[in-house]
């Protein structure tokens, strides 16, 4: 599908991604959106999210980005990104129900093709690779590649995770060929932590939890720890990535605390066990080493529902 193509008949269109938007939600909306300010300077665009993360402030025209829906506006077009279900993207539902064609570009398994037209490739690496087949080369700016250069280096983990492929690693080089700084975006937007962002995850290696003869690793950061150390959840990325990283650990789950007896609950996976089809099972979703969802009850049942699936897929395995 061609981008210029599908909208050259629309006059409004509308982007959005899904909730507690991460790089890769921010970098493929942002660059579609400078992508279309580029080339269809005509059309009325408007781009719709959660408040991104300081990090990405390097991004262009991210200024644009409205964090309320504008009541009763219609759309020609309106096109979800890096998002499965309609569900999460909240509260942006009314703008996608105002629309006359919607979209959806993804990559991720559990996508429930929603949209009129939808663009999954689960085996992609992000969203920002699903979105750059969509678009003509040529006219991609640099700003633009600094959007798809962010989405692919967040969702990869800078290019470590097995969804990395040689395609991958192609666009990536054509973002770079655009001149972006791309050693800046991946210290800037993927490394960098703040002193209290240090603190916490600190605390939260320090009180981790070894389970399953080391094989699973799980941690939890409850609302009073949030609260004193003055932080939300848009702070606590980072946490899970360092868990999974523990030696001989195959999945790592990270809990934070989001109200009474609820809890976000993020999965990571190296070799073996699909942490999608756990998520799935508790109404989120994700990619097949990478996966989340929210649950409700006690984190000592949380944890060993969660277990109970691990262990049910090693011994399909055995």
């Amino acid at each position: 599908m061609n981008i210029l193509e599908t909208l050259k008949d629309a006059q409004t269109v509308g982007i959005t991604g899904h909730i507690r938007p991460d790089g890769d939600c921010v970098g493929s909306c942002m660059g579609l959106y400078n992508y279309l300010a580029d080339n269809m300077p005509e059309l009325d665009v408007s781009v719709y999210l959660e408040q991104p993360g300081e990090e990405f402030g390097y991004i262009n025209k991210l200024e644009a980005v409205k964090n309320e829906p504008d009541s009763g506006k219609h759309f020609d077009v309106f096109i979800v990104l890096d998002c499965s279900s309609l569900d999460r993207i909240e509260p942006f539902v009314s703008c996608y129900e105002n629309a006359d064609k919607t979209i959806c570009i993804d990559h991720h398994v559990s996508n429930q093709n929603f949209a009129d037209i939808n663009l999954i490739d689960g085996k992609a690496s992000s969203t920002c690779e699903v979105l750059y087949r969509t678009l003509e080369d040529d006219k991609i700016s640099k700003s633009t590649a600094e959007c798809i250069y962010t989405g692919i280096i967040h969702d990869t983990g800078v290019f470590k995770y097995s969804a990395t492929s040689a395609e991958t690693m192609m666009i990536a080089g054509k973002m770079m060929e655009k001149g972006i700084d791309y050693s800046d975006i991946i210290d800037n937007s993927f490394y960098k932590k703040t002193y209290i962002q240090n603190q916490i995850l600190g605390r939260a290696l320090l009180e981790s939890v070894l389970f399953y003869e080391g094989r699973c690793i799980f941690s939890l950061v409850t609302q009073n720890e949030m609260d004193f150390y003055g932080v939300t959840g848009k702070e606590l990325g980072g946490i899970i990535e360092q868990l999974r990283l523990t030696e001989g650990v195959e999945v790592a789950i990270f809990l934070y605390e989001t109200g009474e007896n609820e809890y976000k609950v993020s999965m990571r996976s190296k070799k073996i066990i699909d942490v999608s089809r756990i998520a799935v099972s508790f109404g989120g979703g994700g990619h097949i080493r990478a996966a989340g969802f929210t649950a409700k009850g006690t984190v000592h049942n949380i944890i060993n529902s969660i277990g109970a699936q691990i262990e049910e897929q090693y011994m399909a395995v055995s």
